[in-house]
């Protein structure tokens, strides 16, 4: 572990004082590992943790950078900011993936370059510094590999969802309604199937590791659909 320790610092500089709390930042639920009071040791408490603390802390980035938006176009941004791809990015960015403990089946099944994995663990492991070194060691790590893009957004991203909902309201279409279509894979790593049907515009369906992601996916797919149509429409009646 105290390898582990080492390389782990060089990428995020900070040193663990706790060896066991960086290894259970890293480990995959794959491997149920417990301690000795049963417990099962993987990296999902942590998560949970980990989670919370990324919000807060990405939200008071947001206060503080743009002092003149209102609640709804920050909340746009941090949730932009603190989505499973931004998330995944910045654990690839620092090659967290490669520390990740996980059983060979696992590995064998592509879980280094599960998107969901490295959020997973990234999550974790801002939990568990934390935990091992305080707020201030915390607050250091995700203003390093948060701000830049915080600042590097011009814009309040705008919610596929919301769009999409805005759209049908303009053109006196049903509100979309979002269709759990199936739930796959174990609880650790689920895939949910979402699809939206439109009026005139046929039905869409989208696969992710969250309901909201997926449903996100869906909108974006729906209104990619719609643009396509009407642009359709417009080059056939120009011509």
């Amino acid at each position: 572990m105290e390898d582990l320790n080492n390389n782990i610092s060089k990428i995020i500089n900070y040193r663990f004082k706790n060896d066991a709390i960086l290894e259970e930042a890293l480990t995959h639920p794959s491997l149920n590992k417990r301690n000795s009071k049963n417990q099962i040791k993987n990296y999902e408490r942590l998560e949970f943790l980990g989670d919370s603390i990324l919000n807060m802390i990405v939200s008071a980035i947001l206060f503080r950078l743009f002092p003149e938006e209102k609640e709804g176009a920050l909340a746009r941004r941090k949730t932009d900011l603190v989505c499973g791809n931004t998330i995944a990015n910045v654990a690839k960015a620092i090659r967290l993936d490669n520390f990740i403990i996980m059983n060979n089946s696992e590995r064998c099944n592509g879980g280094r370059c599960n998107l969901k994995n490295s959020e997973n663990a990234l999550e974790a492991l801002i939990g568990a510094i934390y935990i091992d070194g305080g707020f201030a060691n915390v607050e250091k790590f995700v203003i390093k590999h948060w701000e830049e893009l915080a600042k590097g957004m011009l814009n309040p991203p705008q919610d596929p969802k919301t769009s999409l909902q805005e759209w049908t309201q303009k053109n006196k279409l049903p509100l979309p309604e979002y269709e759990l279509i199936k739930q796959t894979g174990p609880a650790h790593s689920p895939e949910f199937t979402i699809s939206i049907c439109i009026k005139n515009y046929g039905e869409v369906f989208a696969c992710a590791s969250s309901k909201k992601v997926a449903e996100q996916k869906a909108a974006e797919l729906m209104l990619e659909k719609i643009n396509n149509s009407e642009k359709a429409t417009y080059t056939n009646s120009y011509y």
